[in-house]
């Protein structure tokens, strides 16, 4: 069982590999399709790890190393291929932009602190996959997600405790509630994709700014007394 969970976390990469496939042929529902895969598995598999207990099962085998090379290709190189290939930003400033979050996510995934103690994402969590799905789907000018990704770039390095839905203790029934009602959202976005499918798009939106506003105030929160 062991096994198979981790074979289960490797997955992720081969659908990350379908996407990139998709990407260069231009199949943008099927691309995100293999994008939401890859998420889906990303949810679970730590859960899964978990229950396993594989870290005892299999102590010479680094699951966390894993499930970190996964995710970088999943969350990141994934991403970075769709924004070059697709019209999401400026002519001439796709490289640009692929470069700065494949960068600023070099740096994040290598922190000591990325995952803190307390179950937080320490920064912007590079949910890159996530970003270039709403810039492409609500279709703003393509200078405003120019500056939404180096925006998020540069969030990368300031030290804002994100939400780890399925860890964070702080609220985690509700955001994991939400995160379901928001994963089926996505699905029903991308069934009723190109015509459609921008009312759904913007009520899924309701989740993002709970995400980011549960996360502001649970960094900005007094500290409780230690014990």
């Amino acid at each position: 069982m062991a096994w198979a969970v981790h074979l289960f976390t490797a997955l992720g990469a081969v659908a990350g590999l379908l996407a990139i496939i998709a990407i260069a042929h231009h199949e943008w529902r099927m691309a995100f399709s293999w994008m939401g895969v890859t998420l889906a598995v990303d949810s679970v598999d730590g859960m899964l790890a978990r229950a396993c207990r594989v870290k005892q099962v299999l102590p010479h085998f680094d699951g966390a190393l894993l499930d970190n090379m996964v995710d970088y290709f999943t969350y990141v190189i994934v991403p970075a291929c769709f924004l070059y290939e697709a019209r999401t930003v400026p002519m001439g400033c796709n490289f640009m932009a692929a470069t700065a979050i494949t960068l600023a996510s070099a740096y994040q995934f290598c922190q000591a602190e990325a995952k803190t103690k307390d179950h937080f994402f320490m920064g912007f969590p590079s949910y890159w996959n996530i970003v270039v799905f709403y810039l492409f789907l609500l279709e703003w000018p393509e200078w405003v997600n120019l500056v939404i990704i180096l925006l998020l770039a540069i969030g990368v390095f300031v030290p804002v405790k994100y939400l780890y839905p399925s860890r964070t203790p702080a609220w985690r029934p509700l955001t994991l509630t939400l995160s379901c009602l928001w994963g089926a959202l996505m699905v029903l976005v991308l069934v009723r994709y190109p015509q459609g499918h921008r009312g759904l798009l913007y009520a899924s939106l309701a989740f993002v700014a709970y995400y980011g506003a549960m996360s502001a105030y649970l960094t900005l929160r007094p500290a409780p007394p230690l014990r």
